[in-house]
């Protein structure tokens, strides 16, 4: 499905940074700001994909991985437009869950875009305009079992968004959360593989059966429509969304 861009967005003379842009809702997201005018950032842990993906989009790679504390503080900090895409998954039951991989998905889900937002707030407030978006989830909303580090990371992202959605009232910034259900990325193409070997049925089975179960609408979310949601948040129209937390999920949160 191709998703046609319905949002009048000019971002020029604007910049952003993108994390996770190497791929999937990054990119798409690094791909509809470019198109809007803004110089943009694209952060990756995959120098490769990062290279590529600032070259499709004329931007600028920086190459991080984001589970180090330190890292931020070497990134440009003059960003008007902050998107924290970046995320994993590990799915166990909790007594199997290694600590070390919950820890791991809480530094780069939930500690790096603080630290993000507290490096690129003073720009914002200096110019008296900025836009954070965080990239949730539907697991940002409701629980589902064995993803523990997951779904506490997207909460502790929404708890984030909404005191920077408070802090930047007046000045400006904007906060929001978009949650989409399952969209068709490289995570999600994972999973799907790994829930047909585990479950011994064909991979439409678990797409249909499984991922789509809840949704009202059947049918995988592409990263373009994400993006599309993004572009909104960053024009004036949306002024007054802030502390938001924007479901992108077939219905499925309606259950």
């Amino acid at each position: 499905m191709t998703t046609t861009r319905v949002v009048a967005l000019d971002l020029t003379g604007r910049k952003a940074l993108v994390t996770g842009a190497g791929g999937g809702i990054g990119l798409a997201c690094a791909t509809r700001l470019a198109a809007a005018g803004a110089e943009v950032l694209v952060v990756d842990i995959d120098g490769a994909a990062a290279g590529a993906a600032a070259a499709a989009v004329g931007g600028r790679a920086v190459v991080a991985d984001l589970s180090d504390r330190s890292v931020v503080e070497t990134f440009e900090a003059d960003v008007d437009v902050l998107v924290n895409n970046a995320g994993l998954q590990f799915v166990a039951p909790l007594p199997e869950f290694p600590p070390e991989r919950f820890a791991y998905l809480q530094r780069v889900m939930v500690e790096a875009p603080f630290r993000l937002v507290r490096r690129v707030l003073p720009h914002m407030y200096d110019r008296g305009w900025g836009r954070v978006v965080n990239i949730s989830s539907v697991h940002g909303l409701i629980a589902s079992p064995y993803k523990s580090a997951y779904v506490t990371a997207k909460h502790g992202l929404e708890g984030l968004s909404k005191t920077v959605a408070l802090e930047g009232a007046g000045r400006g910034v904007t906060s929001n959360c978009v949650n989409p259900a399952f969209v068709r990325t490289a995570l999600v193409e994972k999973q799907i593989a790994d829930q047909a070997a585990a479950h011994g049925i064909d991979e439409s089975e678990v797409i249909e059966k499984i991922m789509l179960d809840r949704m009202a609408i059947k049918r995988l979310i592409t990263p373009e429509e994400v993006a599309e949601l993004v572009a909104y948040l960053c024009t004036p129209a949306a002024d007054l969304i802030t502390g938001a937390s924007i479901a992108l999920d077939g219905g499925w949160t309606a259950h």
